[in-house]
């Protein structure tokens, strides 16, 4: 895969794994592709280690998107832990109240 296309689906992946977490999280569009695209990566190594696999080959192949969003996941997690991040809700949303 390119590094424009890694870089893309590292993107996409950041902003799905921040969508499906409950709570806010702090950080921009910068951010997002940087959780992206290492969680892309972790994914991968996690996947070739333990799977004996090399999912991150193409990017329209469905175990390429799962990786790396199953990866971006697993770093999110790892930033609220670490940074001690509650699952709190969004103070913006209407349902706060």
């Amino acid at each position: 895969m390119g590094f424009i296309a890694f870089v893309v689906l590292g993107l996409l992946a950041g902003l799905i794994a921040k969508a499906t977490m409950p709570g806010r999280d702090p950080g921009g569009i910068v951010l997002t592709m940087l959780v992206g695209v290492a969680g892309a990566l972790a994914g991968g190594f996690l996947a070739g280690l333990l799977l004996d696999a090399d999912p991150i080959d193409e990017f329209f192949d469905l175990s390429t998107w799962i990786t790396a969003i199953v990866g971006a996941l697993i770093l999110l997690i790892l930033y609220r832990v670490v940074t001690g991040r509650q699952n709190t809700p969004d103070p913006r949303s209407r349902h706060h109240r």
